[in-house]
């Protein structure tokens, strides 16, 4: 952990830039168009202010790439070179560890069968390395894709398997053998194999091509979806690209697997396959976290240019700078970039990139001719490619495109933006529509919300609001207890003292806070020192690891540079943490007493004897002078918004 740089390893999966002394990116987590992830690295840790995530690095590779904790650990330490000290696990465990990673462990061993039967059998040498050589791939080529080649006798790569320990259910499901009328067969025979990698190059499946031209079989093959292999989340050669899309901030995306392996020899590394399907969603994030500029090329063909539009609206809603390169006629990436050489072939794409609007344009009308059925179809469709772009962000690009299309399509522009308006509006109520469906409300459940409730900041109607939380108050609480309790006080030893005479335990709702709460207290008596942030953020409980990496990412601040560039000064930590902690005891303290009135509130509704109404009047009354107290010592009406909106 302490090997481990957050910058260094967050960067072999997503595009971070500098932002004063952290970092900042899109989410990989969830689709976002402006950056909301934020990295700590003097903390070590990651937030993102959109969707909640946080961590550490060991929880950020456990979560994009779906590890386990350990296996996060072994990656890392793979990546630093590090050897690891492991316990010896009993027969229980390693049976447990291997049900877990079973999938895993089968395409590892089964990339390596390939790999080491293509270079050391004869069969392999002359089909599968005779194949390769005859496509130009140079030997550190092939290893870096660690391409391999599966015999052509029918059952030779299930006995190895099957003879280590591999069990045929698990064969079946990793897609490498089959069983047709009770006998066992490799799925893959006599064909070349291709290894899809993850981002962190774990094998996930497998591409394989057949040779033989006379078979009836088609000409490739995937591993079937499982629990590692899922198509549309997975792109061929992201593994071997990813340094240099982030590099030069592009990725160039093709059709094939030879494709990106021929380009890679030639020099050009920025580049994925999509393997033929159209563009997804999640393929698009995975690109999305190192670059938004996004090049297609493609054959020059009438079915490549086809391929070219599928998947484009989606990339534009997601605010990708989408182009589009048709190569020469008869050319694939593959032969061109064989050709000409990286140079000329960087240079031909530069040449003759398109946006894609004016691309379907261009192709549309060439398609549509004078047949006013077929234009009028062209014109839904662009309208409906414009409303996909983000009025808000890039308003200067809809309105270009709105009137290049207007001036090409000969339509008048206003009835251009009347038809993009319409397509918007669908799609927003079509989305409305599927996220009341998912939450379970049905038309009849649907009420116009309630005006929002105004008070004055003195004197708040508390009979009538919600009940307030106090949850964030109190995990607010143990941030300031964590961050500043070892720093002095006025009039206490130091924070922790202040907190720990103020606040009644009994008071703390959540479980794990208080929890919190007290063993930092108790390591304070114990040992006179208590936990350091560091602690918190490695704590043995996952839950905890991603609450104070959420609660003690920092706040982003004023630059230094500021100061010399327009005379703006910086606020110095000691002065600013002691109304840090005033304002969070006096938040935690207001909200207290708000759950407290609305408690004795509406006991009052209900109180019959004279007495006690008395005695709970009275306290109820003290609870508001409290309330007041508070209010005037921080002159502020931010206590009352959070009141009644219950944050």
């Amino acid at each position: 952990m302490a090997r481990a740089d957050i910058v260094d390893v967050l960067g072999q999966f997503i595009r971070l830039k500098k932002r004063g002394t952290n970092y900042i990116a899109n989410c990989p987590f969830h689709n976002e168009k402006t950056p909301s992830f934020n990295v700590s690295p003097a903390k070590g840790i990651y937030k993102c202010f959109g969707c909640g995530k946080a961590g550490d690095v060991v929880t950020f590779v456990q979560e994009h790439e779906k590890l386990t904790y350990p296996e996060a650990i072994r990656w890392i330490a793979d990546y630093y070179k590090i050897a690891l000290e492991e316990t010896e696990r009993s027969p229980e465990q390693i049976v447990q560890q291997q049900a877990g990673e079973s999938l895993r462990i089968l395409n590892e061993f089964a990339a390596n069968y390939f790999y080491d039967t293509l270079f050391n059998s004869e069969e392999g040498q002359v089909v599968g390395l005779g194949y390769f050589k005859q496509r130009g791939f140079r030997k550190e080529i092939i290893d870096r894709f660690r391409l391999g080649y599966n015999p052509e006798r029918g059952d030779q790569f299930f006995r190895e398997a099957t003879s280590k320990g591999y069990t045929t259910e698990m064969l079946e499901k990793a897609g490498l053998a089959k069983n047709r009328n009770g006998i066992y067969h490799d799925v893959y025979r006599g064909r070349v194999i291709f290894p899809i990698q993850g981002m962190t190059g774990r094998v996930l499946g497998f591409g394989a091509r057949v040779l033989k031209t006379t078979e009836k079989a088609p000409k490739y093959i995937n591993t079937p979806e499982n629990e590692l292999y899922i198509k549309s989340k997975v792109l061929y050669g992201m593994y071997q690209s990813r340094q240099a899309i982030g590099k030069l901030d592009e990725c160039l995306l093709v059709e094939g697997y030879t494709d990106v392996i021929s380009l890679h020899q030639g020099g050009v590394e920025n580049v994925v396959a999509s393997s033929g399907t159209s563009l997804t969603e999640d393929q698009l994030r995975l690109i999305g976290q190192l670059t938004k500029n996004l090049t297609i090329l493609y054959d020059g063909d009438p079915a490549g240019i086809k391929a070219a539009l599928r998947g484009l609206d989606m990339a534009l809603s997601q605010s990708f700078n989408v182009q589009l390169v048709l190569l020469p006629e008869g050319e694939d990436p593959d032969s061109f970039v064989q050709k000409s050489g990286a140079s000329r072939f960087h240079e031909y794409i530069k040449e003759h990139k398109q946006d894609v609007i004016s691309f379907r344009l261009q192709v549309g009308l060439t398609d549509a001719g004078n047949d006013p059925m077929k234009r009028s179809k062209l014109v839904n469709e662009i309208a409906e490619s414009i409303s996909r772009i983000n009025k808000a962000e890039d308003f200067a690009l809809q309105q270009h495109y709105t009137r290049l299309a207007a001036q090409k399509l000969s339509v008048d522009e206003a009835g251009l933006i009347n038809l993009i308006n319409k397509f918007i509006r669908e799609r927003i109520e079509t989305e409305q529509r599927q996220a009341r469906r998912a939450e379970g409300i049905t038309p009849r459940d649907e009420v116009l919300p309630e005006p929002e409730h105004i008070a004055s900041a003195t004197e708040p109607d508390v009979i009538g609001v919600r009940r307030p939380t106090a949850e964030d108050q109190e995990w607010q609480l143990l941030r300031v207890l964590i961050e500043y309790g070892n720093l002095p006080y006025e009039g206490y030893s130091n924070v922790a003292d202040l907190l720990e005479q103020r606040i009644d335990t009994n008071l703390l709702s959540n479980d794990l806070a208080k929890n919190l709460f007290l063993s930092y207290m108790a390591d304070m008596h114990s040992n006179g020192q208590p936990h350091d942030a560091q602690y918190y953020l490695r704590h043995p409980d996952a839950d905890v690891r991603s609450r104070m990496a959420s609660l003690l990412h920092p706040r982003q601040g004023i630059s230094e540079k500021w100061k010399d560039r327009y005379g703006i000064e910086t606020t110095p930590e000691s002065v600013l943490y002691p109304n840090d902690v005033d304002s969070t005891l006096s938040y935690f303290e207001l909200k207290k007493i708000l759950i407290l009135q609305a408690q004795y509130a509406e006991k009052l509704k209900d109180e019959q004897d004279p007495l006690k109404l008395q005695v709970m009047q009275e306290r109820f009354l003290t609870l508001r002078a409290m309330e007041k107290e508070i209010l005037k010592k921080h002159r502020t009406v931010v206590f009352s918004s959070r009141k009644y909106n219950g944050n």
